[in-house]
């Protein structure tokens, strides 16, 4: 599929699941912000593609917004899996039964690598921001709030700690959904 839509960047299979931006920049040794998310949105019961920087927390005020929905939520598993064929914390910006309307959070831009799932949780591809909204025929906008500073940096040791943490301060699991922290690749 991606060849054919002339995707540079080869899949690669990662030696864990990585279901959240900051398990997926572990293991690829990058920038949590430069991880796309694949987020599925309902927008007024349609499916809504949010392709969105690791470091950032889909706002779905803005969100509604900018698509003219009524009412934008975080899409059921089960949609998710009906809308894409593809379960959660592998969403390809691709590869749909049907087209998906789709944003491309415009903070990708600033990256000269963006990773994305490849349609599985074990499986990313390195692609462009121009790349991302040319497949998915998606539209640039403001999507988000940042959540965490771009170059934030967790050591991979730490991803669980902090989610334990979190836990602990809200009583319940911790928001640390796909992309809240970016982890440290040996780096400063």
């Amino acid at each position: 599929m991606l060849r054919d839509l002339g995707v540079v960047g080869e899949v690669i299979e990662l030696p864990e699941s990585a279901p959240t931006a900051a398990a997926a920049a572990a293991q690829l040794g990058c920038e949590l912000g430069a991880i796309a998310n694949s987020l599925v949105f309902s927008a007024d019961g349609a499916p809504l593609l949010v392709m969105t920087s690791g470091a950032h927390r889909v706002d779905v005020a803005k969100v509604a917004r900018l698509t003219g929905a009524a009412e934008v939520r975080r899409a059921q598993a089960r949609s998710v899996r009906e809308w894409t064929g593809q379960v959660i914390g592998g969403v390809a910006p691709v590869g749909h039964p049907s087209p998906i309307r789709t944003l491309v959070d415009e903070w990708l831009d600033s990256c000269d690598v963006v990773w994305a799932a490849g349609g599985h949780p074990h499986t990313v591809f390195p692609t462009s921001y121009a790349e991302l909204i040319r497949i998915t025929n998606g539209t640039p906008a403001d999507v988000g709030a940042l959540r965490f500073r771009p170059q934030q940096r967790v050591a991979p040791e730490q991803v669980a700690a902090v989610a334990h943490a979190g836990e602990c301060v809200t009583s319940g699991p911790a928001d640390l959904g796909p992309g809240h922290l970016r982890v440290l690749d040996g780096g400063a």
